[in-house]
């Protein structure tokens, strides 16, 4: 099955569009409202990118409206993607009745969802294979400023948080993000907080968005915006022509200037987890970049979103059991089994002189694989002594995954020992990303021009 957000980008391309038509039928009937949305469908099809039915106009009919909506998703055409329009978010049991209804009855593709109850209202919808969600972050209707543009954490406002921690769990091929096109700031701070996701930004129209606004948060490739329009293509005299107007003037939207923000890169360097200067090593060297990921503590939110990134890089990585490289690790890899819902052990450096005299601690069978997790890798020999641990004690270990990989010797050295080593970001990337966001001071910059070797 093609992804929702792949079909998406290719709908987009082959109608040179980037309009998603609204469904929001004023009846008096559900056979009214069927009738009314068939034939917008009818009218606007060959404009639009994607169509979003509001489930509320149907649902206000009872049984008969909930058939008429499932008689429109059936009738839009197959290769334009449907957004249903419900803001579902619940604890999860309730969550996953929801997505069963919502994509198993209704039929939609995808689904706008309210974050509040955090990620555990948002994965039973994740896990329908093919689907994608749209979480809310800053909507388009005046009050919601009241809750979303408060300051959180610092200087973010909330939306622009809830924005960065839902893109952690999950990539933009499964997850985008719902910005009113009202606020033509959130838009533009949300696409430099997360450059790769798609933005839906309602508003445009009735509400007084300016669909030149929407430009905001186009990715650089000139996609990763969708810009629903209801009653506004609705209500003209001719809806399909009116379609075609906006679809050709969202066509012309170029991507602004914007300075790139560095990810990941960038809450390192932030929180004194990657420091850029001079700092005499261990072994007597002098170098220009102190990597201190033990630092990860300080930062209740870097820690969850180093914990997502390996999470994700790992998802299809077969394993029973993660471990942590004593001792580190252990914060890390303990974020990583609360992401990933998988239990954590680790072998201790000594045997334990006391109790059970465990020299491995958590529960384990002979026979099990391991997933090791380390912070950051050097020459591997950490790693290797883990593994050597495990594995003397009847376990598998063929994968071990770091957060920064700072020399290539440990990979190499690993791949002798028969374990492939999986890396979220390198030393060299992490410099890469801090030069183009343009954030590091003129010494620091000197120095990382230096390591880039330019």
């Amino acid at each position: 099955m093609t992804g929702f957000f792949a079909a998406l980008e290719e709908r987009a391309r082959a109608a040179g569009s980037l309009l998603c038509v609204g469904i929001d039928p004023r009846a008096r009937s559900a056979s009214e409202a069927r009738d009314i949305s068939l034939r917008l469908i009818g009218q606007t099809a060959h404009a639009a990118a994607a169509f979003k039915p509001n489930s509320a106009f149907f649902e206000a009919f009872g049984p008969d409206g909930i058939e008429a909506l499932i008689e429109v998703v059936a009738a839009i055409p197959d290769e334009i993607p449907v957004i249903l329009d419900a803001k579902r978010g619940d604890i999860s049991s309730t969550a996953a009745a929801y997505a069963t209804a919502c994509f198993d009855v209704i039929g939609a593709g995808a689904v706008t969802l309210n974050p509040y109850l955090g990620r555990d209202a948002i994965d039973p919808f994740l896990d329908h294979a093919g689907r994608g969600v749209w979480v809310l972050s800053r909507t388009s209707n005046p009050s919601g400023a009241t809750f979303q543009d408060a300051p959180f954490r610092g200087d973010a406002c909330l939306a622009d948080a809830v924005a960065i921690e839902a893109a952690s769990w999950a990539g933009p091929d499964r997850l985008g993000l719902v910005v009113g096109a009202t606020a033509p700031g959130a838009l533009q701070s949300v696409r430099a907080a997360v450059p790769e996701h798609w933005i839906l930004a309602p508003g445009v129209g009735a509400q007084g968005g300016d669909p030149n606004a929407t430009g905001a948060a186009l990715r650089d490739d000139g996609l990763g915006v969708l810009v629903p329009v209801s009653r506004s293509v609705a209500d003209a005299t001719d809806p399909g022509a009116a379609a075609a107007d906006l679809r050709d003037a969202l066509a012309r939207l170029k991507p602004p200037p914007r300075r790139r923000r560095p990810g990941l890169a960038g809450e390192l360097h932030s929180t004194g987890c990657i420091r850029i200067g001079e700092f005499e090593l261990r072994s007597g060297i002098i170098s220009p970049l102190y990597v201190d990921l033990r630092r990860l503590t300080a930062s209740p939110t870097l820690l969850r979103h180093a914990a997502a990134a390996i999470a994700a890089l790992t998802a299809d990585v077969p394993f029973d059991l993660l471990a942590a490289v004593p001792y580190g690790a252990l914060p890390l890899a303990t974020a990583v089994a609360l992401q990933a819902g998988m239990p954590l052990i680790w072998p201790r450096k000594e045997t334990k002189a006391h109790g059970t005299g465990a020299h491995i601690e958590g529960e384990w069978a002979p026979g099990q694989r391991v997933l090791l997790v380390d912070d950051v890798a050097t020459s591997g020999g950490s790693v290797l002594e883990a593994a050597a641990s495990l594995r003397s004690a009847g376990l598998e270990v063929t994968d071990a995954v770091v957060l920064v990989e700072r020399a290539p010797q440990a990979r190499f050295a690993l791949a002798e020992a028969d374990i492939q080593l999986h890396t979220v970001t390198t030393l060299e990337a992490i410099v890469a990303d801090l030069l183009a966001a343009d954030v590091l001071t003129d010494d620091e910059r000197r120095a990382a021009a230096g390591m880039a070797g330019t």
